[in-house]
């Protein structure tokens, strides 16, 4: 399989091992595949994200919420300092996480494309919902039945993190959970990385979020993003989402 021809403007690479990763996914129901995308394309979907408008995505007392970063930003010191205090105290031994997010595919379904700056990130939104996209997909994973992504772009700050969960969700017909990586630069040493948790009680594998690469993995399958460290070198960047069937 070819995966050339993609949506117009972005491209998937065209020199994918197929065969070799499908062999790797049947092993472990996950990859990693570098260099995903053309890397002019990587780079001009990089430099979009530079003007996204991004909110705040964090759970407290159970409910998620997304809130715009100057509301935060006019929230009372006293008030700001008690909702990380109890954030953090809920991450301890359950569900919860902290991070700035832009959910591309809530707009696209909407019919607000806003081209410009944005338009490399919308034309992201139409590669991985074209049939090029979700052909590599079939053949990587032997799944018929991906009808179509949705993607929103992710943004992790320092103390950002997304603790343990599996993805499933009834109703939601996920097959597989995917993570587009437009970091320029990340060192192991900052944290930020998509870890996979064994049965043992141990990480089984971890990934950097190394620019321009695509990991995947089946739905459901326990993970979380590590806390980025307080003195990473900048943000870990990526639009991540579902591959799902209707």
């Amino acid at each position: 399989m070819s995966p050339a021809g993609a949506a117009e403007g972005l491209a998937l690479a065209k020199d994918l091992d197929v065969p070799g990763l499908a062999r790797a996914f049947a092993r472990q129901g996950r990859l990693h595949i570098p260099g995903i995308l053309r890397p002019a394309d990587a780079q001009a979907v990089g430099a979009a994200l530079a003007a996204v408008p991004w909110h705040r995505s964090l759970t407290a007392a159970g409910k998620s919420y997304d809130i715009a970063l100057e509301t935060l930003d006019a929230m009372p010191d006293d008030r700001r300092a008690g909702m990380i205090q109890a954030m953090h105290a809920a991450a301890r031994e359950g569900f919860q996480y902290q991070f700035d997010a832009w959910r591309l595919s809530d707009l696209m379904e909407a019919g607000q494309r806003a081209g410009g700056a944005l338009s490399p990130l919308e034309g992201l939104y139409d590669l991985v919902n074209s049939p090029a996209f979700l052909g590599l997909i079939g053949a990587l994973t032997g799944e018929t039945r991906a009808a179509y992504c949705d993607a929103q772009a992710t943004r992790y700050r320092p103390g950002d993190f997304l603790n343990t969960h599996d993805d499933e969700a009834e109703g939601k017909h996920r097959l597989f959970a995917y993570v587009l990586n437009f970091t320029p630069r990340w060192r192991i040493d900052w944290g930020g990385l998509l870890a996979f948790h064994g049965p043992d009680g141990h990480v089984a594998e971890a990934y950097v979020p190394t620019f321009n690469a695509l990991n995947i993995f089946r739905v459901p399958q326990p993970h979380s993003v590590t806390q980025v460290a307080s003195f990473a070198g900048g943000p870990r960047l990526s639009v991540t989402g579902w591959i799902r069937e209707r």
